[in-house]
């Protein structure tokens, strides 16, 4: 629970480049580390073992990079938003880096939960003409079986142009949905039906007729085997 008398300040920063290949824990600890670098007065707790005041937002698959990523930060006395961003950039590497800085009231929900909803795009290595999304997809957690309904987690439509996949998830409060764990589910699928198998519980999404990206690859041939290029989280909301 933020204490009432500190001052909340939520910053957003990127994750990319070969820092995607960090972990949730090593992102934090190099966070931290920024802070400190920055002299920003951040509160610490009480007890028997003092840490910063720090909260991340959901965290990321290894290998997932964010473009939106949050974290909030509880400071002793009000600095200027400005200036703590100046601070913060000083003290961050270009592929963790702080773009924005904005105080929040005490009250407002926590960074873990405040967006609920993540929208992640997807680099393929060739241009599928369509991409089989599996109805269901059973995880293991803490030893245990769970099966996880697809569409349940699934935010819109998911979107195919060329070897660009979009799509959106929403995080539950019984549980979420990995965006590297449904991606891998998907292109197993797509590759065991290029073989001349395929298995049942799949729904096509077809490529759009849209313009091409930027990215775009050549189209996927019959031998050919796709595969993920790069993952990223390109909002939050």
């Amino acid at each position: 629970m933020p204490d009432p008398r500190n001052f909340r300040l939520r910053a957003t920063f990127c994750k990319q480049g070969r820092l995607a290949l960090l972990s949730h824990l090593e992102v934090a600890r190099a966070l931290e580390r920024a802070v400190r670098r920055a002299g920003l007065p951040f509160a610490i707790s009480q007890g028997f073992s003092p840490h910063m005041k720090i909260a991340f937002g959901a965290a990321l698959p290894v290998g997932v990079g964010g473009l939106r990523e949050v974290f909030d930060l509880q400071l002793v006395r009000y600095v200027p938003p400005e200036q703590a961003l100046d601070a913060l950039q000083a003290a961050s590497t270009p592929d963790l880096m702080v773009k924005s800085c904005q105080y929040i009231e005490a009250g407002a929900p926590a960074a873990s939960v405040a967006y609920p909803v993540s929208t992640y795009r997807v680099l393929l290595s060739c241009a599928p003409s369509a991409l089989p999304l599996p109805d269901e997809i059973t995880v293991v957690r803490k030893k245990k079986e769970k099966v996880l309904q697809v569409p349940d987690f699934i935010v819109g439509d998911v979107e195919l142009a060329g070897s660009v996949v979009t799509f959106s998830l929403e995080a539950k409060p019984t549980g979420s949905l990995r965006p590297d764990v449904l991606l891998q589910a998907s292109i197993e699928e797509y590759n065991t039906a290029r073989e001349g198998g395929s298995g049942s519980g799949f729904t096509v999404v077809a490529a759009s007729s849209g313009p091409s990206s930027q990215h775009d690859a050549a189209p996927c041939q019959s031998s050919e085997e796709l595969r993920v290029l790069s993952v990223m989280r390109i909002d939050q909301s």
